[in-house]
């Protein structure tokens, strides 16, 4: 069971709908993924998971229990839409924000120091907010969204803003985090982060789950079983019939790039034994697996 269950959400705003039955398990200790185009309900269902919006109809689950407000304290959330006081100092704004989360102002400030120091901001303790760069305010913004330890976190967007180093540095935190025993929840467009960083993931798209599952299983169930075969020889490789069609054959100078389509029930370990039975030298043979960039463009045009 899952720290968070979603189980048949559905949530109208008059006439629009913003979710349709959706049910999702997030399990513990895993970085999840909540994918989908604008507009397609996964701010709505964060909202609802966090009690800042009531569903019409469904359940959500805290290990196991509906969710309480309790629970609530238990969550760091960062929502997309930032926001900080403009006019206080980044120290206290901090502090503010850790210690309405339940910790003591002693605790607060040992953790908050620790995290400045980490990413480098110790010097703007005593700033204003209006004098950051959006890169620091989103900084601060991260440190007091888990700075109180959550069993769980919703990330929404975190790498928004983020020029590559800095970028980095909160991926490297986001696994450092899931490392230490937290749950992640990433509602992100970037679909690189996602294959790096993200166990499972859910696809939601006009109010509806289009697909949930592992990163990997979902990558091999889309793919075309094809194979890239890199090989020299004098002659090209010929297809087998039984276990392999040629899609496409590059000579250059001698150094052949081909991409093989395997047969139904074909294994990649087939096709390579029937490559090995022709007078080619094989230089690297894998699995060509779609990204889930192209996966997703495929599931959200095909809806």
């Amino acid at each position: 069971m899952g720290i968070i269950q979603c189980n048949d959400i559905c949530k109208s705003f008059g006439p629009k709908v913003a979710l349709d039955h959706v049910s999702v398990d997030i399990p513990k200790g895993q970085i999840f993924g909540l994918l989908g185009p604008n507009g397609a309900g996964k701010t709505t269902l964060i909202r609802i998971i966090n009690r800042i919006t009531i569903p019409n109809a469904g359940e959500v689950l805290f290990d196991g229990r509906p969710i309480t407000q309790e629970d609530v304290q238990r969550i760091g959330y960062l929502p997309e839409e930032r926001g900080l006081y403009r006019k206080m100092e980044v120290g206290d704004q901090a502090m503010y924000l850790a210690q309405l989360k339940g910790m003591s102002m002693k605790d607060a400030q040992a953790e908050l120091k620790k995290w400045f120091v980490r990413f480098g901001i110790q010097d703007w303790w005593k700033k204003k907010v209006e004098e950051l760069s959006k890169g620091m305010a989103q900084k601060v913004q991260f440190i007091t969204t888990v700075v109180h330890r959550p069993s769980l976190m919703i990330l929404d967007e975190p790498f928004s803003g983020f020029d590559p180093v800095n970028a980095e540095l909160i991926r490297r935190e986001i696994l450092r985090l899931k490392e230490e025993g937290a749950t992640i929840i990433l509602s992100t467009h970037n679909m690189e982060s996602v294959e790096e960083l993200c166990d499972g993931i859910a696809l939601i798209n006009k109010s509806k789950l289009v697909i949930t599952g592992g990163v990997d299983e979902i990558r091999h169930r889309y793919g075309n079983n094809n194979i890239e075969l890199v090989y020299t020889g004098d002659t090209a490789l010929a297809p087998q019939e039984g276990l392999f069609a040629i899609l496409s054959d590059e000579n250059n100078a001698g150094r052949h790039t081909a991409v093989l389509s395997l047969d139904a029930g074909v294994t990649p370990n087939d096709a390579l034994r029937g490559v090995l039975g022709q007078p080619v030298a094989v230089n690297s043979f894998k699995e060509l697996i779609p990204r889930m960039n192209d996966i997703f463009i495929k599931l959200v045009t095909e809806e």
